[in-house]
Parts: C-alpha cells; sequence; structure tokens
C-alpha cells in the first residue's frame, strides 16, 4: 500500500520562518513518504533569482534520489505573480501529483500563500492596472498603509501589506473588485484538499537569529551581490529590485552608492530579522483561524 494511504492526509505544509530548514525537513519527508514538494515561496517562483531567495535546489537531492519540486523557477523575474496565480499553479500541481498517487508537500514560508490555499480563499481575478500603479509608485509607506486601509473590504484585511508593492497590489484589488464582482469575475476554483496536516518549525528565538546571521554571511560568500549585478545586467530595474524587498532591495541600494557594503549587510540583517518575526507572528494568527499547526521544536 502506498505511504500516503496510511496517514489519511492528502496533503502536508511544512512552514515556518526564514533559515528554520524547512526545505530539508520536507524533503526528509518527501523522501521517506513518497511525496513531491510544491514551494510557497513567492520569491522563487523566479528564474535567476537563486541565492537570495535561497532555493538551495541541492538540498533536493537526498542520497543520490531526485525528490521532484513544483512552482520553482516557473517565471521571469519582470513577470508579476500573486496568490491569484500561485492558487492555480497549486491546483494543478496537486492534482498532478495526487495522479501519480503521491503525497503532495507544500512547503514555504509565505504565510498568504499558505493561509489562501488552506483556507480555499476566493479573490477577485483583478487584473494589472498600470495607470493606477504609476500613480501610486510615488506614495510613501505610511500614506499607502493609510489609503488601503481606507478602501480594504473586509475580506482583503489579511492581505499582507509588508512592502510597498503588496500594499499597491491589495489598493489595485479593493478599488477593482466592486466593479469585478459586477462582472462575476471572482476567482472560485474548487479546493480539491481534503484532510490537510500542518507542521511548523520552532526555534528559540537567539538561535534564529544566529542562523539567519550566518546564512547571510554564506549567500554574499556564494555570490549574492554578483547574482543581483546579473539581474541588472539582463534588464531587470533597480525599481524591480526593490520591489522583491530584502536581499534584492539592499543590494540593489548598494549597488546605487546609497549604502556601503557594511551599511547594507547591517540593514539587510535586521531587516530579515523583523521579517521572520512578522512570519511568526502570521503563522500564529492562521492558528486564530482555525488551522491547526502542529509545531516541531
Amino acid at each position: 500500500m502506498n505511504q500516503t494511504h496510511d496517514t489519511h492526509h492528502d496533503l502536508l505544509v511544512v512552514l515556518g520562518p526564514t533559515a528554520t530548514g524547512k526545505t530539508k525537513l520536507a524533503v526528509q519527508l518527501a523522501n521517506r513518504l513518497d511525496g513531491e514538494i510544491i514551494s510557497a515561496d513567492s520569491r522563487q517562483v523566479y528564474r535567476g533569482m537563486d541565492i537570495g531567495t535561497g532555493k538551495d535546489l541541492k538540498e533536493y537531492d537526498i542520497n543520490g534520489k531526485k525528490i521532484p519540486y513544483h512552482l520553482i523557477d516557473i517565471i521571469e523575474p519582470i513577470e508579476e505573480y500573486n496568490v491569484f496565480q500561485f492558487q492555480k499553479d497549486f491546483n494543478k500541481a496537486f492534482t498532478k501529483i495526487q495522479d501519480q498517487q503521491k503525497l503532495p508537500i507544500l512547503c514555504g514560508g509565505t504565510g498568504f500563500y499558505i493561509k489562501a490555499t488552506l483556507m480555499n480563499f476566493h479573490l477577485p481575478a483583478v487584473e494589472p492596472d498600470k495607470e493606477l500603479r504609476q500613480g501610486l509608485e510615488d506614495w510613501t509607506f505610511e500614506d499607502l498603509i493609510q489609503k488601503f486601509e481606507s478602501i480594504a473590504l473586509k475580506t482583503l484585511k489579511n492581505h499582507p501589506i509588508d512592502t510597498k508593492r503588496r500594499v499597491i497590489r491589495a489598493i489595485e484589488i479593493a478599488m477593482n473588485s466592486e466593479k469585478e464582482v459586477g462582472n462575476t469575475m471572482y476567482h472560485n476554483l474548487q479546493s480539491k484538499i481534503q484532510n490537510p496536516i500542518v507542521f511548523g518549525i520552532e526555534y528559540p528565538r537567539d538561535m534564529i537569529r544566529e542562523q539567519i546571521t550566518e546564512r547571510l554571511f554564506d549567500r554574499l560568500d556564494q555570490g549574492m551581490i554578483n547574482e543581483v549585478e546579473k539581474l541588472l545586467d539582463n534588464g531587470i530595474t533597480h525599481k524591480r529590485l526593490e520591489s522583491f524587498g530584502l536581499e534584492y532591495r539592499f543590494i540593489s541600494l548598494h549597488l546605487r552608492g546609497q549604502l556601503t557594503q557594511a551599511e547594507m549587510i547591517e540593514k539587510l540583517n535586521t531587516a530579515i530579522h523583523q521579517f521572520a518575526k512578522r512570519q511568526m507572528t502570521f503563522f500564529r494568527n492562521i492558528e486564530k483561524n482555525g488551522i491547526s499547526i502542529h509545531w516541531v521544536p
């Protein structure tokens, strides 16, 4: 009997803050349970963004066995990607893995993608509004937040707004939702998930801080700055790099001469620590929404 039937779960989720070894655990589980991994990472979908996003593709090779993965390296950095597209891509991958009688394992740290999947969010299929985006580009982050909160529908209150790009997208959805409702353009994919089980990796906060700092220097040694320079050479703008946040934003500032390398490392390190804290807060809030997370120390 296939081992996936023994568990009675049709989806296994591995989540947690950055630098906690989610991929490593997911690969071990996939190897043991005859599974395939679906990435829940909003930046790993982009080609050429490897070191900064922590794809660690070598980790999908365990004891000489290649563990299949999905939703990594599927679009170019110049293209837009959002939770609406993720839900569609997830459903395709989920169905394909199930058809092969294997266990789908959703792994990542983009909490909103995971929440939308587990709670089967019905989101408006709002197309990008270039004119609106151009009008909002020069707004401050604080003004964008205020604008969003003044117009957001109740269903959008949990939309991630941790970067300017995401706040602008949230405003875009909120401003176009009423029109889209009239046109019945709401995304209404029927979830096929019946009985998921969710595991979260939990480390003491001081240990996570140590691992984040150590990993940052490892990635710099691996050529993370050169990776960003190559993206620029391939036509990706500094404005686009900033929209990806964290590594790409701060290295972009450094390459434009706005930060020394030492300043870039210090500010980036602090920003990643703050990001990890926000991730944990989001995951705790997921539990308040009725999703049970089995925390693994």
